[in-house]
């Protein structure tokens, strides 16, 4: 790999020669490939059993449920895959693990801020309390479908999907106990998965990210309550996007940093400028993974915890057959928006209802149904949700064949299974919805979704 002989001499200036020849040469070779589970499906037990054809090789200290692979398997040819059994993770950023239970003890109202594909955004809602609220939000709205398809796929209810600036997410009346800032960066880090990233470094370039993160950050920063906590973090090695934004942090709104506790056997870097901060490197050549920066700030003041508004929920909510489809459905709040059902946790309602008033919202809550013609019709998020009554609709289990074909979009034929709406699944875990008409079945994945080359 021919690195930029200007980067060359950055990271000799942040690393002895020695070392810095360690680094070299750990970028010369092939990137790690790891996931994380899914646990608010199955058990971890469960989803072991069922990862046939993954092989495995070793967990992610850092992160509960992550997972180092041998190999890159072909993903897209997993049906497990696309029910959002796990996601196809970074395995030095699940150390937001760390991170979050550094600063979190009962439940919150959350904001990741840059949060597409949603990696980091999947992972942050599985860590937080019960009762917690998690707004994903991306700014372009292509990644913020993504971000949307990827949300739904985790099957949390408490998540909303924006698409809004951090200017206008500033500027609201919304505040929230945490922050996860994963800006955009000179992406030093990705250079073994990504070649293009390599042609495109300067340190121009990076001159000009540190700059646009502190506009961000500079932006965003009245939407974190007094007492709540940042998460700042990079895909980069380089002190301006890393140490010198954390400092000016300090400077700039008297943020104090915070300690996460480590083990000393994950091999995490600390500060690189000197001052001390307690920052957190990931270096290839030291920690499995690719490149990596975090740091915990914490604004001044009193946190004074999520805040509830009390409403009669049933006399205003929306009712219907659709109720019925939804676990313990007493505890959600239904209204109708546009042509669908949005279910939301009673205790959170009013805060998403503000979300939604204050943002551009892609994924305002659990969209249970949608009306087609005169009748309400299961909605694919709901296959896809934790709060799914399974029983209230005939399912049936797919071959691997089968399972390939209908995330292909194409139409299906089920043997001794009722008319109407029927649930497929792919080992006992949900794909989603078909209308079953005797001879064939409707598919109803969404079409944006499917798979776009045949598989089988």
């Amino acid at each position: 790999m021919g690195l930029p002989v200007q980067f060359r001499e950055e990271i000799k200036k942040l690393l002895h020669e020695g070392e810095a020849e360690e680094f070299f040469q750990s970028i010369e070779t092939d990137p790690t490939v790891s996931i994380r589970l899914n646990t608010s499906l199955f058990s971890r037990e469960a989803l072991d059993g069922k990862l046939q054809g993954i092989q495995t090789d070793g967990e992610v200290p850092w992160a509960k449920n992550g997972l180092y692979l041998k190999e890159r398997p072909h993903f897209t040819s997993d049906p497990l895959f696309h029910a959002g059994c796990y996601y196809v993770q970074e395995a030095s950023s699940m150390f937001l693990e760390q991170a979050v239970k550094r600063c979190v003890s009962g439940p919150v109202m959350a904001l990741d801020l840059c949060a597409a594909p949603g990696g980091k955004a999947t992972h942050l809602c599985s860590l937080l309390p019960e009762g917690s609220l998690t707004v994903t939000n991306e700014i372009n709205r292509g990644r913020a479908n993504i971000l949307a398809e990827n949300m739904i796929k985790w099957g949390r209810s408490g998540i909303m999907v924006t698409n809004d600036t951090p200017e206008r997410i500033g500027d609201s009346t919304l505040s929230f106990d945490i922050i996860l800032a994963d800006v955009p960066c000179s992406g030093e880090g990705m250079f073994r998965k990504d070649a293009e990233s390599v042609s495109e470094w300067s340190i121009q370039n990076v001159r000009m990210c540190a700059a646009r993160q502190r506009d961000i950050l500079r932006a965003v920063w009245p939407a974190l309550k007094p007492g709540g906590y940042l998460i700042y973090s990079t895909c980069t090695y380089n002190t301006l996007e890393d140490e010198d934004n954390v400092a000016w942090l300090t400077e700039e709104f008297n943020a104090e940093p915070v300690e996460i506790e480590v083990s000393k056997s994950w091999n995490i870097t600390g500060d690189l400028s000197g001052r001390a901060l307690p920052v957190y490197h990931f270096m290839p050549h030291r920690t499995r993974g690719e490149g990596f920066f975090m740091s915990l700030l914490k604004k001044p003041g009193d946190l004074a915890g999520i805040s509830r508004k009390k409403a009669d929920y049933d006399r205003k909510g929306a009712d219907g057959i659709f109720r019925n489809w939804v676990r313990e459905h007493e505890r959600f709040r239904f209204e109708v928006k546009g042509s669908s059902v949005i279910a939301m946790p009673s205790e959170l309602s009013e805060q998403m209802k503000l979300v939604s008033t204050e943002l551009n919202t892609l994924v305002p809550g659990l969209e249970v149904a949608i009306m087609k013609g005169h009748e309400w019709v299961p909605s694919h998020p709901l296959s896809m949700s934790t709060e799914l009554r399974k029983d209230c609709f005939c399912s049936v289990n797919l071959s691997m064949e089968q399972a390939l074909s209908y995330l292909h979009l194409d139409a299906l034929k089920l043997d001794d299974c009722e008319k109407g709406y029927v649930l497929v699944m792919y080992d006992d875990v949900p794909l989603g919805f078909v209308k079953n008409l005797g001879k064939r079945a409707n598919n109803l994945y969404p079409q944006h979704w499917r798979i776009r080359h045949q598989t089988v």
